[in-house]
């Protein structure tokens, strides 16, 4: 009986063999392919500091072309600014200007208006209106 018991073990020692042997080559045919994208993964990643070191150069280029440009633009503000001093001078002597003429335009109003209603406190209309008649039969038969 201590025979069949030896034998049994034997056979199912055999048996986990080849089974462990199964799963090994299973795995070397998974874990190989991994290593193929592994070598894949290191081929990409050795051209990185290639590729960040042309894009670095290329943002270094756009950034100094940018302060150059900024560069010229305030060098052209600072050349412009003399003419934009003049503008607002010439704005400000403008609207001094205007200013008067409104100021004189108004007094010149109020006193239409004083007249107007002296005219019209005195009964004087009609006198007026007769001296503007006149006045226009004057002009047309100078014509």
């Amino acid at each position: 009986m201590a025979d069949w018991i030896l034998i049994v073990l034997g056979i199912g020692a055999v048996l986990i063999g080849i089974g462990l042997l199964g799963v090994a080559a299973f795995l070397f045919l998974k874990l190989g392919g991994a290593g193929k994208l592994i070598a894949s993964a290191k081929k990409t990643t050795d051209q990185l500091p290639e590729q960040m070191e042309g894009i670095t150069s290329q943002i270094t280029d756009v950034l100094k072309t940018g302060n150059e440009t900024l560069q010229q633009v305030n060098q052209q503000i600072k050349e412009l600014s003399p003419i934009f001093y003049l503008i607002g001078d010439a704005g400000r002597a403008t609207h001094n200007m205007s200013s008067s003429v409104l100021k004189t335009a108004n007094q010149l109003q109020e006193t239409t208006e004083e007249a107007s209603m002296t005219i019209a406190n005195k009964n004087l209309q009609g006198i007026y209106g007769l001296a503007t008649i006149g006045y226009f039969l004057a002009q047309m038969n100078k014509k």
